[in-house]
């Protein structure tokens, strides 16, 4: 065995360990109190992530606003972009640094949480990073759980999005727990009622993967309950 390999396995091994054994939580409890929701205080909001995060901002804000809810969201959202790389680049700690942020939410490459050793190598030590960055400037760091794709992944043989969107799950809440006792925003689980409820094909673009109108919608309702509401 190679000495490099070695390192990443001994590095690897005990973050797999915790992943095993963080069992996925039940509700996410609300993040701003009732009293908060319920007055003229505006609760600032940055999306740290990627193109999963490009529309689901302005579609909370609206959401919010139609309750008289008054949001200032802020995004450092790049394609394709994954939480290590975010947790190297400049125009985002300075984001969450100087911001003055009430919550900032962290969402992962599409596929990273599925994977148990990808996840552990790729996800848990940056994300933790950027959660401590999150809490030394006074904010509430949270996860944005994704789903599977809507064939499921291609590189697994009879793979379909609910044995993906479980995955997907199954590491964040991992993710989650290494890092702290984070939050879950389970858009994901939020997407897999409507998927049962035969309005999945609704929720994706052409490429089976990224949000359509409605899957954007799907995702920002997630967050506004577990924002302001039991």
């Amino acid at each position: 065995m190679k000495p490099r390999f070695f390192n990443i396995l001994v590095w690897a091994v005990p973050v797999l360990v915790l992943a095993a054994c963080a069992a996925p939580q039940g509700t996410v409890s609300r993040l701003v109190s009732s009293t908060d929701a319920n007055n003229d205080a505006t609760t600032s909001v940055l999306f740290i992530g990627n193109s999963y995060s490009f529309n689901v901002p302005d579609d909370l804000r609206r959401i919010a606003a139609r309750n008289g809810r008054k949001l200032r969201i802020g995004r450092i959202t790049h394609s394709g972009w994954t939480l290590e790389k975010h947790s190297r680049n400049e125009e985002t700690l300075r984001a969450i640094r100087e911001g003055g942020w009430d919550v900032v939410v962290f969402q992962e490459q599409s596929r990273i949480p599925s994977l148990p050793v990808k996840r552990a190598l790729l996800m848990f030590p940056y994300l933790r990073v950027l959660a401590d960055e999150a809490r030394a400037h006074g904010a509430v760091p949270v996860l944005y759980q994704t789903w599977g794709y809507l064939d499921g992944d291609p590189h697994r043989a009879g793979d379909d999005f609910h044995a993906m969107t479980a995955r997907v799950r199954e590491g964040y809440h991992a993710a989650a727990q290494y890092a702290g006792g984070l939050q879950v925003i389970p858009a994901g689980d939020a997407w897999e009622q409507e998927m049962i409820a035969g309005r999945g094909r609704r929720l994706f673009v052409s490429d089976g993967s990224h949000p359509s109108s409605h899957g954007n919608r799907i995702t920002a309702e997630a967050f506004h309950r577990a924002l302001f509401q039991h």
